[in-house]
């Protein structure tokens, strides 16, 4: 997925994934030039729900946080949010419906660096005042947040933390922090563009998530992982594939993997609904070849996330996802028990600029305001 340019699940599931025959239920959560979006808890179900100087000050009057996470459920909606083109996270929430966001994006400040910041702004650290105060608001209203690593500007410039930290440990102590500061209890790694040919990072990442999942386990914190990684309207490419190949070889527990499905750029006319459902399929047996070739059908379809791009994507109208079909998204993955639905993004959710592809602050159709996050709303709906 990409930020203003452009961005399961009981802990038995993402164990099971590598290795067992049923898989309990997860969730999941991006977008890039391909791109765009979490789970349940490793212990059980989380109920739910501007610029870089959106913190605790623009959300609130405190920076702690007031309440931990409640366990994400089993399905949700999460759309992605770009916090350096919002003022108010806890305000955006609200308006929109949308209880779960995904919140884009960590990397760090420049090639090298082993410490995340939002957007890679050393002026918005991973801290109780970054954001503390509207994470907050929005759990005391039952929702939550995903903190999302990586997204299109990271992966392109080696900001990506496991791109440009060569120390695994250093990468995990980072999971961590994040973890801890913001009492998250699921994270998103967008991968894409440049991070996917980028193979030592790969395996870093994947050793990394290995030793942040141990670490969460001994103290007893629920912990999900997500991928968030381009598709082809079959499903993952090649470079999806071995990123997922990767996790295998380390034994890395994933929860859940969001496909974004959109930005084909492949000079066709798309059915963007039709291609959802058949990246969607793709993927659940490109899941049993890598990470989890004995688990059910139905257990690999509850690992499955699908990330749109409302409106019109980066390639243009040839590309769009319209409101009228984001109803019928919802009942199709209802019916086939997906984790998560997600969309790039939230400040897009509006009507204000017909016809402009790849805006970052509206979807380029004509829409009522929050059309998309109403109609994602309703997947959680399906299970209360």
């Amino acid at each position: 997925m990409k930020r203003a340019a452009y961005t399961l699940a009981a802990g038995m599931l993402g164990a099971a994934l590598y290795v067992a025959a049923a898989v309990a239920p997860a969730s999941a959560a991006t977008t890039g030039p391909a791109a765009a979006g979490s789970a349940a808890a490793s212990a059980g179900s989380v109920a739910v729900g501007s610029a870089p100087a959106a913190t605790a000050a623009s959300a609130g009057s405190h920076a702690p946080f007031i309440l931990p996470a409640l366990p994400l459920p089993p399905h949700f909606s999460a759309p992605y949010v770009d916090v350096t083109s919002v003022s108010d996270l806890a305000d955006i929430s609200a308006q929109s419906g949308s209880k779960v966001l995904s919140l884009a994006f960590l990397q760090t400040e420049a090639p090298g660096s082993c410490t995340v910041y939002w957007a890679g702004n050393t002026a918005t650290p991973v801290a109780a005042s970054t954001f503390g105060a509207a994470i907050d608001r929005i759990r005391l209203r039952g929702g939550d947040v995903i903190p999302s690593f990586g997204g299109y500007s990271a992966d392109t410039t080696n900001t990506e933390i496991a791109d440009s930290c060569t120390d695994v440990h250093k990468i995990a102590l980072a999971y961590e922090k994040v973890i801890t500061t913001y009492k998250a209890q699921r994270l998103d790694f967008d991968i894409e563009v440049d991070s996917l040919s980028n193979l030592a990072g790969i395996d870093r990442r994947n050793q990394a998530i290995v030793e942040v999942k141990a670490w969460a386990a001994k103290q007893h914190r629920p912990l999900s992982i997500a991928y968030t990684l381009p598709s082809t309207p079959q499903g993952l490419g090649a470079t999806g594939v071995a990123l997922l190949q990767s996790a295998a070889k380390y034994r890395a527990p994933i929860d859940a993997v969001n496909i974004m499905t959109f930005d084909y750029w492949d000079g066709l006319t798309h059915d963007m609904l039709a291609d959802a459902k058949s990246a969607a399929a793709g993927l659940v047996t490109q899941l049993r070849a890598t990470i989890a070739p004995h688990a059910s059908d139905a257990a690999l379809w509850h690992t499955v996330g699908i990330i749109q791009m409302n409106g019109i994507d980066d390639f243009g109208p040839e590309e769009t996802f319209t409101v009228a079909q984001a109803s019928p998204l919802v009942t199709w993955a209802a019916s086939k028990h997906l984790n998560m639905l997600s969309f790039w993004a939230l400040q897009r959710d509006n009507g204000s600029c017909p016809g402009v592809k790849g805006s970052n602050d509206c979807s380029g159709v004509v829409q009522a305001p929050w059309a998309f996050s109403k109609a994602f709303a309703r997947f959680a709906s399906w299970w209360y």
